[in-house]
């Protein structure tokens, strides 16, 4: 089922498959809700899915000039609002991953469990910055050029010709966000705050879904994260670039279910 949220002057889009509890899928840059249509199948069979076109991406149209992780996270609320539901395990890809934890931050009581699927909790650093003020100025000049340069180095190089009907998918679905949503998230992503602390404080258990060969989330660093929360489980994808929900889908969607059911066992 597609269906539309109020959010201030805008609706969100959204899907709704499956039934019992609930996981809530989040996308990343740029991507929308469709990145999960094949990934989230298996996922419903066990539990409803709901899966959200963040401002600016999808259908959702964009808000103002820039998308704050903080912002994007209340479009997210709006959606669960609308649905009447209170508790879900939040499961974020990239960006999607600093929104889910703006998200936990902002609405701590409605977490049951976080997933940061290839995702950092830190902050861009000044040389990062500079790489998004410099992919703003791409887009405005050619955005069907910038999301085609930038889709194939997601995955590991040995999977780029494996996965060229994905890659071509992935591109169909960059092109189709408008420039505008594609530069308010490139603003919000350079500005937003290191995160750190709500994993470390968290008391809910936490996935961690990381690719060795990822060249957005170095890998290293992102394992050095994962010794700082409380109840970590983590996913190595020792072939995975940054989308191991297409590289290594199989043992994505089983962790992912390993984890759900563990996070509503100690879910009220």
């Amino acid at each position: 089922m597609i269906g539309y949220a109020p959010f201030r002057q805008i609706k969100i889009r959204y899907s709704d498959t499956g039934h019992g509890r609930v996981l809530v899928l989040l996308h990343g840059f740029p991507e929308t809700m469709e990145i999960w249509d094949e990934f989230s199948v298996k996922l419903a069979r066990h539990f409803r899915i709901i899966a959200i076109d963040l401002p600016g991406h999808g259908e959702t149209p964009p808000i103002g000039y820039q998308h704050s992780m903080e912002l994007m996270a209340e479009a997210a609320k709006a959606v669960m609002d609308h649905l009447h539901l209170r508790r879900y395990v939040i499961v974020g890809h990239s960006m999607g991953g600093y929104v889910a934890l703006a998200f936990a931050e902002l609405f701590h009581d409605q977490v049951s469990g976080l997933c940061m699927f290839h995702s950092s909790p830190f902050s861009d650093s000044p040389e990062k910055k500079a790489d998004r003020d410099k992919a703003i100025h791409l887009v405005k000049e050619d955005t069907r050029h910038y999301v085609n340069e930038i889709i194939p180095g997601l995955f590991a190089p040995e999977h780029r010709p494996v996965f060229k009907e994905d890659i071509r998918e992935l591109k169909r679905i960059a092109q189709s966000i408008s420039r505008q949503g594609i530069i308010n998230a490139l603003h919000g992503m350079k500005d937003r705050p290191k995160r750190d602390w709500v994993l470390q404080y968290a008391d809910y258990p936490v996935l961690f879904i990381l690719g060795k060969k990822d060249t957005v989330v170095p890998f290293q660093k992102a394992l050095d994260q994962t010794a700082q929360v409380k109840q970590a489980d983590v996913l190595v994808l020792e072939d995975s670039g940054h989308m191991g929900f297409i590289e290594e889908k199989n043992r994505c969607q089983d962790a992912l279910l390993k984890f759900a059911r563990k996070c509503f066992r100690q879910s009220p």
